[in-house]
C-alpha cells in the first residue's frame, strides 16, 4: 500500500484495451500497463483495477463497459479503436451505453495531442456518465495516453498544457463518487475550495 493510502478513499478502476491483434495473441497489449502504471503513480488512492483486453467489436465493448460500471467502477478508461479505420469502433460503443456525453475531454485530448502530430484531428474519443460513472477513451499509443492524462510541463515542471485527468476528479465528486486524491508532481487535481478536503493525514 502506497505511503498514505489508507488514510484515502478505496477505488475501483475499469481499463480496457481494445485490440483485435492484442486480444487474439499476435502481439503482447501495452495498453492495460500503461494504464495502470499512470494511475498507479498519479493517484494516492487505493485502487483495485478491473481489466479487459478485448477485440473491436462495438457490441463486445459496449457490454465490457456496462459490466465495468456495474461492478462499481467509478472511473472506466478505454484504450484503442479510436481512430477512422474501418475497425475503430470503440466511441461508437461508448456513445451506445451513455446517459450524458462530455465532449471537452475528447476535445482537450486533441489539442495535447496536436502539438505532437497533425494526424490528433483523425482522433475520435469521447467520454460519456453512465449512472454515477465517468468513461473515457484515450489514445491508443502509451506515450500519448500519458500526455493527454498528464498534460504538458515546461522543463521546470510547470503546466503548459493541462491534461485532461485533473478534472476528473472533481467529475466523479460531482457523480457522488470517492474522493480522488492526486499526487502533485504527476498531476495536481483541480476543485473549488468548497470541494476540497483536508489533504489525507500520513
Amino acid at each position: 500500500m502506497t505511503e498514505n493510502a489508507a488514510a484515502c478513499d478505496a477505488v475501483r478502476i475499469g481499463i480496457v484495451s481494445v485490440s483485435d491483434r492484442a486480444s487474439s495473441g499476435v502481439y503482447v497489449d501495452q495498453g492495460l500497463p500503461a494504464l495502470q502504471d499512470w494511475l498507479g503513480r498519479a493517484l494516492r488512492n487505493p485502487v483495485t483495477f478491473e481489466s479487459r483486453l478485448i477485440p473491436d467489436e462495438q457490441d463486445v465493448i459496449s457490454q465490457a463497459l456496462v459490466e465495468l460500471v456495474d461492478a462499481g467502477c467509478c472511473l472506466v478508461l478505454t484504450t484503442g479503436g479510436t481512430g477512422p479505420a474501418l475497425r475503430d469502433v470503440t466511441p461508437e460503443a461508448t456513445l451506445a451505453i451513455a446517459d450524458k456525453e462530455m465532449p471537452g475531454f475528447g476535445e482537450q485530448m486533441r489539442q495535447i495531442s496536436l502539438r505532437f502530430v497533425p494526424t490528433a484531428i483523425l482522433s475520435r474519443q469521447v467520454a460519456v456518465i453512465r449512472g454515477q460513472s465517468l468513461v473515457i477513451n484515450l489514445p491508443g499509443q502509451p506515450k500519448a495516453i500519458a500526455q493527454t492524462l498528464e498534460g504538458l510541463k515546461d522543463a521546470d515542471g510547470k503546466s503548459i498544457v493541462p491534461g485532461i485527468f485533473a478534472a476528473v476528479p472533481y467529475c466523479i465528486d460531482l457523480l457522488g463518487g470517492p474522493y480522488l486524491e492526486t499526487r502533485s508532481e504527476v498531476c495536481d487535481a483541480f476543485r473549488p475550495k468548497n470541494a476540497q478536503r483536508a489533504p489525507a493525514a500520513g
